[in-house]
């Protein structure tokens, strides 16, 4: 534990490799998901400047033409008198026109305005929430490919250094069969020994280079070598492993408040859609037949009209409907807390494993060290029974691959410590 960890502080220092916090920060920025960001907050924007205009004057144009099949008209005996008076009365014509324009200036509109605006930023800050949740899970593919990565590179020093080995053997047992103290078949046994360890290197750079080049595509950018900086080994050590469950701040949890706060702007516009409205208007056209009917029954005759007035509305169709409308958005409330409820209890469930398996690989390393410590001896001690031509080859390989199996389980147990640390840590987010 001690030799790796030491590799791992010392790595930033010579290599100059890519910290697990600077992959992941580089895989969430290089992630295609990043740009919505900036969409949501500018569509969230926009809307609520369309909503704001709903307090400027709303001015429509229109332009109508109509034929009647009546029209009013002067009564009969009216009309006979205007006649024999010599005035004629001409009546309304059937066919009408109108160019005109209507204003209307909203005063109080109940609320139902700003707390649309209000409902449109909750809907938003939820989008991003739901982001967050998408490409916080890309931490976790960062963890993975990174640890897969930093096993390799242990296994490869481990095959190196076990190719030094079986190379210093065999060129004793070269020289032991010149002297014919040693037999060719042993030679041989550890030459092909050597070999078949060279293969097994080149097919652990294969899949080094393969996860370093899936890495790479993650962050967008070449990964030649990592490390773990001082402050994440810090970090990562000072965390309360013994068992208890840590607070949780994932970001799931800011997606099921979002949606909280949904569900109570949706029903402040329900209550805003109770309250009546207020707006002054004005009307005005150009057109015949105007305002004044009996000055147009005498004159056919285009005229300019308008109206002022001020309107009082009040909507009582929503009243209909609110019962079930406020059953759907206690519904909505209901889901999103039992939602919250289970990804809290899955969560505590999944730190409580995490916790068995830093305590597992604890205990596991405990022994690690004695382990290797009494398989090298054995392993000496087998060079020298061979060199005095107690054993023979075979039984050397064999103690040269417990010794190396023993090396390699330490390194495995030290990565997947180091591993279900930040696995604890992506759990809890702490």
């Amino acid at each position: 534990m001690k030799r790796l960890l030491f590799v791992l502080l010392v790595w930033p220092l010579l290599a100059h490799g890519q910290t697990l916090e600077e992959c992941q920060q580089a895989a969430e920025q290089n992630y295609p998901l990043i740009r919505q960001y900036g969409l949501i907050e500018k569509m969230t924007e926009l809307e609520v400047d369309n909503l704001d205009k709903g307090w400027l004057p709303q001015v429509s144009a229109t332009a109508q033409g109509s034929y009647q099949s009546d029209v009013m008209s002067w009564p009969d005996q009216m009309q006979s008198m205007m006649t024999q008076m010599g005035i004629d009365l001409k009546g309304l014509r059937k066919d009408q026109y109108r160019v005109g324009v209507d204003v209307s200036q909203m005063v109080y509109d109940g609320g139902t305005i700003k707390s649309h605006k209000e409902l449109v930023r909750r809907q938003g800050e939820m989008q991003t929430a739901q982001h967050e949740v998408t490409m916080y899970q890309i931490r976790q593919r960062v963890n993975d490919l990174y640890f897969g990565i930093l096993l390799l590179k242990e296994q490869i020093q481990l095959n190196h250094d076990l190719q030094a080995l079986l190379s210093s053997n065999e060129q004793k047992l070269a020289s032991m069969f010149k002297r014919g103290t040693a037999s060719e078949s042993d030679y041989n046994l550890v030459k092909a020994e050597r070999l078949s360890v060279v293969q097994q290197a080149t097919s652990l750079e294969s899949r080094k280079k393969a996860l370093t080049m899936m890495l790479s595509t993650f962050c967008g950018k070449s990964i030649d070598d990592i490390g773990v900086s001082l402050k994440e080994m810090t970090d990562a050590s000072t965390m309360n492993l013994q068992g208890a469950s840590v607070k949780c701040n994932r970001p799931e949890l800011k997606l099921i408040m979002s949606q909280l706060n949904v569900a109570d702007a949706q029903e402040k516009v329900l209550d805003a859609s109770l309250l009546p409205k207020f707006s002054l208007f004005a009307q005005g056209y150009y057109g015949y037949p105007g305002y004044n009917m009996f000055d147009d029954m005498l004159r056919h005759q285009w005229s300019l009209n308008g109206i002022i007035g001020a309107r009082l509305s009040w909507n009582i169709g929503a009243l209909y409907t609110r019962k079930n409308d406020l059953a759907k958005i206690r519904l909505q409330r209901e889901t999103a807390e039992t939602s919250r409820d289970a990804f809290l209890f899955n969560n505590q469930l999944e730190q409580i494993q995490q916790n068995e398996e830093i305590a597992h690989y604890r205990k596991l390393m405990a022994d690690d060290a004695e382990i290797i410590s009494l398989r090298s001896s054995v392993r000496k001690a087998a060079e020298s029974k061979l060199s005095h031509g107690i054993i023979d080859a075979s039984d050397l390989v064999k103690e040269i691959n417990s010794e190396n199996a023993a090396k390699l389980q330490q390194s495995i147990h030290e990565i997947q410590l180091l591993k279900a640390i930040y696995d604890l840590k992506n759990t809890t987010n702490n």
